[in-house]
């Protein structure tokens, strides 16, 4: 006898939808399973058989053979096991055929029959209403990031028994609500820009950064403050979008970050790997690929501090995410694409003892060993970086004033309307910000002053700039434009990004 369930799995960041096809026909009693399953599906032989057992059912040793389709595509996850096992069941006719119409199935069994959450639930769920199921079967883990795809019912599922009498009409159920209690409290719990004494130049580049997503690169010797800048950077990002919002929780759906009672990921990402961290890790792979850090990012910040203690080959990789906003993993069964629109923070020393250029502390590093320290950051990936400032010392005057600086509140909102303007000037062309911008965007959207335009020219010739450098001093200029509520760039504008952009002097 023949029976079909649905149940899901994940290719990258989005859902696949699985035809789980039983046959149970004479023959050898055995359980054969096709359809490019790996070690992980193949398991599920063994748990569905038990977690059969021990729900009390008892079926005739048959020969049953298990279809995953599309066969193309490899599958790789545990929450297979409960379509399945109601794929089988109905095909032993225990359970009628006509009560999985409409309906999908995730969740991994335990060898006593009960259901386990699963990553990915979010993209499986969206995949789901896209496709047009009614209801969506899910463990109880899995129940709050089910919810948030609006237009699906959702049924808790503890049990493989429990399951079993609700779709032969022994039991009724309700459909399931959200649990979550968490509460988010931004303000509160987020380092505030209002305890950084002094570096009013470095704040500003700040603004401007996360007005237009830009990326900055910090340089000052240590103590300057230039982590504490950087770990201030998510309380001026304005608010999420709910696309946004939906694109960071798929994400972490996927990597198993999320918790039981998290909702949907209102917070911009804020990530900080230690420089040791390898570029598999930093840019996602792996034999089954995972996102990596540039991809938990999304939406945030990626604050990589002590950049040149971090390996050559991971920061060569970061050129291609920094350059597109996606990250391209091929491997032999399949070639993925993860999301990585960030701000890329850097923070650095100007040599190996952190006092070059210092007016207090004389350095002592040769000129050999300052060279060979700056040469760690490539100069591709600089010039993928739109905002190098140098950061003072904090002077003493500065450092024990009892005038409370600029709110991050207060920033956010200049800001929020920055990127409002941006939005309404780029949104036909699918982008949110300034930094996002292409050349021929730029052209198109940019409108520049003759006597900006001059000097632009006048910095090109002068400074050798790349044609790269030429678009983004351009993209800052605008942002700083937005920031001035200006509609075209003039020269104080062009004149603020170019200094931005050659500050750093080392």
């Amino acid at each position: 006898m023949f029976a079909k369930c649905c149940g899901a799995t994940t290719i990258g960041v989005d859902g696949q939808i699985i035809d789980v096809e039983v046959d149970v026909a004479n023959g050898l009693p055995g359980m054969e399973m096709i359809g490019l399953p790996d070690a992980m599906v193949r398991e599920a032989k063994e748990r569905v058989r038990t977690a059969v057992k021990n729900s009390g059912i008892k079926i005739m040793p048959q020969k049953v053979t298990i279809n995953l389709a599309p066969a193309g595509i490899r599958k790789d996850s545990s929450g297979l096991d409960l379509p399945i096992a109601i794929a089988m069941l109905a095909a032993y006719g225990i359970l009628p055929r006509e009560s999985m119409e409409g309906n999908l199935f995730s969740g991994e069994l335990s060898l006593e029959g009960q259901v386990r959450g699963v990553t990915g639930i979010l993209p499986m769920a969206i995949k789901a209403k896209e496709m047009g199921f009614k209801a969506f079967f899910v463990a109880e883990a899995n129940v709050n990031e089910a919810l948030l795809v609006d237009g699906l019912t959702i049924y808790k599922v503890n049990s493989l028994y429990e399951l079993i009498d609700y779709l032969t009409g022994k039991a009724a159920w309700e459909p399931a609500v959200s649990t979550n209690t968490e509460q988010e409290a931004r303000d509160e719990t987020m380092d505030d820009f209002a305890d950084v004494q002094g570096q009013f130049v470095a704040k500003r580049a700040f603004e401007i950064a996360a007005a237009g997503g830009h990326n900055i690169l910090l340089v000052g010797s240590p103590g300057a403050g230039k982590t504490m800048l950087a770990r201030r950077l998510n309380s001026i990002l304005p608010e999420m979008t709910i696309k946004e919002a939906l694109e960071v929780t798929k994400i972490y759906s996927v990597a198993g970050m999320l918790n039981k009672n998290s909702g949907l990921i209102t917070k911009r990402p804020f990530r900080s790997p230690h420089h040791t961290t390898s570029s598999v890790a930093m840019i996602g792979g792996g034999s089954i690929p995972h996102p990596g850090e540039v991809s938990l990012s999304h939406n945030g910040v990626l604050f990589l501090d002590e950049l040149p203690e971090f390996s050559k080959q991971t920061l060569e990789s970061l050129r291609q995410p920094l350059e597109d906003g996606t990250v391209s993993i091929a491997r032999v069964n399949a070639s993925l694409t993860f999301p990585s629109r960030i701000i890329l923070c850097c923070s650095m020393n100007p040599c190996p003892c952190g006092y070059y250029n210092d007016p207090e502390k004389q350095c002592e590093c040769s000129y050999q060993e300052i060279k060979r320290y700056n040469r760690k950051i490539s100069g591709p990936l600089l010039d993928r970086i739109d905002i190098q400032i140098r950061v003072p010392r904090v002077t003493y005057t500065e450092l024990t004033s009892t005038q409370r600086s600029e709110a991050s509140a207060v920033i956010r909102k200049r800001v929020s309307a920055a990127r409002d303007r941006q939005l309404a000037r780029l949104e036909k062309y699918g982008i949110v910000c300034n930094a996002q911008m292409s050349s021929s965007i730029l052209k198109k959207t940019c409108r520049i002053t003759k006597e900006a335009q001059q000097l632009l020219r006048a910095a090109f010739i002068e400074k050798s700039m790349s044609a790269r450098s030429y678009d983004r001093i351009k993209k800052v200029a605008q942002t700083i434009a937005d920031l001035d509520n200006s509609d075209k760039i003039t020269e104080v504008h062009l004149a603020e990004a170019i200094q931005l952009r050659n500050d750093i002097g080392v």
